[in-house]
Order: structure tokens, then sequence, then C-alpha cells
């Protein structure tokens, strides 16, 4: 094992400017409002998107079933949890069973909406899930009373770089995460 140093940035997002537009969902997916049934889900969504990605290294609880079940338990036991911006992406196919496929969970830190794992699963990447996603985060924290957020990306994950970028976020900082990578 090693230590390897991943860079971030720390984007932000000023929620007092024009909303961005989220597009419309396509057949057969719906939006679902953070209910603490759906922990679960939430977790197997999480672990789909994110096993076989670059912040699996970086958070190694990323990459395993049991560790995306347990990051979430600790999300949402905290008193810092915004469940208005916490939601679950599903997928039911024609004739087949409804399959948790994206994610995404809000906390409240210092006065700022803090955005935690926004995760969509491979096969449903590329159709705007990303965007619909957060747009309810973004609503959720508008709701809840917030006027900035703000989120870390590690650099290297350059689609999410660029629809952060695309709806508005702007990068603040970059700051470093330290991970042991086999």
């Amino acid at each position: 094992m090693s230590l390897t140093y991943f860079k971030r940035f720390r984007m932000e997002l000023d929620l007092e400017r024009p909303p961005f537009a989220a597009p419309p969902l396509p057949q057969g997916y719906a939006l679902v409002p953070w209910d603490e049934g759906l922990l679960r889900d939430h977790a197997a969504a999480k672990y789909a998107s994110f096993c076989c990605e670059l912040d699996a290294n970086v958070f190694p609880c990323l990459g395993r079933r049991d560790g995306c079940l347990r990051l979430m338990r600790e999300i949402t036991r905290r008193a810092t949890f915004v469940p208005e911006s916490t939601w679950l992406l599903r997928y039911a196919p024609p004739g087949g069973r409804i399959e948790p496929v994206g994610t995404v969970q809000g906390l409240q830190l210092e006065g700022w909406g803090a955005l935690q794992n926004l995760g969509i699963t491979a096969p449903h990447r590329g159709f705007g899930l990303g965007t619909t996603l957060l747009a309810k985060a973004v609503e959720g924290f508008r709701r809840a009373g917030l006027t900035r957020m703000h989120l870390e990306v590690t650099t290297d994950n350059t689609a999410a770089v660029r629809l952060y970028t695309r709806l508005g976020f702007r990068n603040s900082r970059t700051v470093f995460k330290a991970a042991e990578v086999a």
C-alpha cells in the first residue's frame, strides 16, 4: 500500500441566482424524495455508481456494498442532514423490476448546503439524469433556507467537473485528499 494524494476541486454555487433547468426525465425514470425506508436503495445506487470509479480509490467505502450502506446511515443520522436535498432516482424498464440508478444527499455545514455523493450508474449516464438530481438537491437547499452550496469533485472526473461548471458552479479552491492505494 502506498499513500496517494488526489487533487479535488471545491466548487460553489450561489443559490440566489436563477436556478438552472433540468431536462425532463426520460420514460421509465422516477425521482423519489428521501424516506428512511429507502436507505438501502440509496446505498445500492451509490455502490453501483461508484464501485468501479476513481472515487472508490479516494473513498474506499464507495467501493464496497457495506461501506455504502454505512455511509448512508452516517449521512442520514447527522443533525445537519437535509432530507429535502436527498433524492433517489429509479428506473423501471418495460416489464422489468424497478432498480435504483441514481442518488444524491445533502448536508448543511456552517451555513452552506453541502452536496454529497451525486452518482448515476454507468448504463444510465448521458441522459441528463445527473443534472436532474442536482436540480432537485439545489431546490431542497433553497427550501431549507440556504443561499449557497458547495461540493468537492476529484479533478480527474472531467465529466463531473464539466457538468458542475456548465450549471454555474465555480471552482473556489483546490484541495488534496490522501488515500492509501494498493
